[in-house]
């Protein structure tokens, strides 16, 4: 199988299920910014020498292709829509579960804090703009009328929910302080 085959040459993509779309459709460009937010997560993966968060890391990655997949076949009641992998209700409720779980280690959040700390801390608050940018843009198909998995929404918003205090608790178990932020103003 070669890595290049000239079907997009002339600006067009095909989805999952079949037909043709611009490269720009709006659901071409929701998968494609998950499929950046994979490649982040592989980039802190990369940074990370914590096995507690490699865990959490690889769980994310395997379900972020589940979303591309998802968001890339709109559901349909057809026998082929049945072997294409779906995000659940369960995989939103193993994002809650994680951010219960670590919100227990750390310490209460009393003001807005900085991205920052290690470089994977770091490299989480990326990641989790990276999933915020694909939230707005998976409404924006919403609005447009396109058909969604209805738990992938849910489960974007909860996954950045979950990178925000990934990054926070990769920082604190690390021993890296987090900066708040507490409006001063300036000159």
């Amino acid at each position: 199988m070669k890595i290049y085959t000239k079907t997009g040459d002339k600006g067009q993509t095909s989805l999952l299920r079949g037909g043709r779309v611009p490269k720009h459709h709006p659901r071409v460009d929701v998968y494609g910014t998950m499929d950046e937010l994979n490649s982040q997560i592989g980039f802190v993966r990369a940074l990370n020498d914590d096995s507690a968060v490699e865990e959490k890391l690889d769980w994310i990655q395997e379900r972020l292709h589940v979303l591309c997949s998802d968001v890339a076949a709109p559901p349909s009641d057809t026998e082929e829509d049945a072997r294409i992998p779906r995000i659940s209700e369960e995989n939103v409720t193993r994002l809650e579960h994680m951010i219960d779980e670590m919100d227990e280690d750390l310490p209460q959040l009393m003001n807005f804090i900085l991205p920052g700390g290690n470089r994977a801390g770091a490299a989480l608050h990326v990641a989790r703009t990276i999933c915020r940018r694909g939230e707005r843009r998976l409404t924006e198909i919403v609005e447009l009328g396109e058909t969604i998995n209805e738990h992938s929404l849910t489960f974007v918003n909860r996954l950045s929910d979950t990178l925000f205090t990934l990054a926070r608790w990769t920082n604190h178990r690390a021993g890296s302080a987090e900066t708040s932020w507490i409006g001063k103003e300036h000159a």
